[in-house]
């Protein structure tokens, strides 16, 4: 019998961290997040999960929707807004560079 309490507490782990790698890579997409806001939403995220025993899907739900709240919590909305337009510069020239290399034949 704790042969089957240990699988099922491994597989609840497992699902946690990849609940957790999800949220981390989600989180560093948003605009205007650097290192430090990751560590502290991880922070966050780990206490209040250790401290109520609950998974992070059960307290916070899905990990791309939780990253999208934190983000705009815990960055500055003028950084945000800043580094959004920063990245949309980027994938504008990026789109006509390709059509350049695409007309030239390379």
């Amino acid at each position: 019998m704790a042969n089957k309490a240990q699988t099922t507490d491994a597989a609840s782990e497992k699902d946690r961290e990849k609940w957790m790698a999800r949220f981390q890579v989600r989180l560093a997409m948003q605009p205007g997040v650097d290192r430090a806001v990751v560590l502290q939403a991880v922070k966050e995220v780990t206490a209040h999960c250790a401290e109520t025993g609950e998974h992070p899907r059960t307290a916070f739900g899905d990990p791309d929707a939780h990253a999208v709240q934190v983000a705009a919590r815990l960055v500055p909305a003028d950084r945000a807004a800043r580094e959004s337009r920063r990245n949309t510069g980027v994938d504008t020239l990026d789109s006509v560079l390709k059509r350049a290399r695409d007309i030239a034949g390379l």
